[in-house]
């Protein structure tokens, strides 16, 4: 056992944030989960069992989201009106249809089940082993092996609709030239 060294905390950022933002669906929130889960962190010393700090922080972030979802689901819900709502980020990216598709992947990715969703950030966002993922969802790895296959499986027929309606545009042009014609074929 050992004291996880707060020095160490900024390496794990980047897959922390890619984490939180499949989990909340949006950078801002995603932004927001991952400052409150170093507050919590660094609030006071942790003792850590074995040496996977990414492990650890997973659970904490994890908890410190399914907090913020019961916290949330005591308050009142207000609407927002137009003037209320901020535009989109302006700053241009060197690749913006790349933005839009990681951005149309994490909200697909919100909108699964909690238990899908977690094990689909597990393993897939933060990398995490199955091992480790099932000991941080604290679950088997044949369970989590099921909810991340079915998880996978609801992500790619949510986004498979434009996919298919891009590739039959695609296919049609090519069998016009008869490159994929089904001539000669039993």
């Amino acid at each position: 056992m050992r004291t996880l060294d707060p020095q160490s905390l900024p390496q794990h950022v980047d897959r922390l944030y890619r984490a939180a933002w499949a989990l909340c669906g949006s950078r801002e929130d995603a932004e927001d989960l991952v400052q409150e889960t170093f507050s919590r962190v660094l609030s006071r010393p942790r003792v850590l069992k074995g040496d996977d700090e990414l492990y650890y922080l997973m659970r904490v972030l994890r908890n410190t989201f399914l907090t913020g979802l019961r916290t949330a689901s005591r308050r009142p819900v207000t609407a927002a009106v137009i003037e209320d709502v901020v535009a989109a980020d302006p700053k241009p990216t060197s690749r913006p249809e790349q933005a839009i598709e990681v951005q149309e992947l994490y909200a697909t990715i919100a909108e699964l089940s909690e238990d899908f969703r977690l094990a689909l950030v597990a393993v897939d966002v933060l990398g995490l082993s199955y091992r480790e993922a099932a000991r941080a969802l604290r679950v088997g790895e044949a369970t989590l092996t099921t909810r991340l296959f079915r998880a996978r499986k609801q992500v790619a027929a949510r986004l498979a609709p434009e996919t298919e309606h891009a590739a039959g545009v695609a296919g049609e042009g090519k069998k016009a030239s008869g490159v994929l014609s089904s001539e000669g074929t039993a």
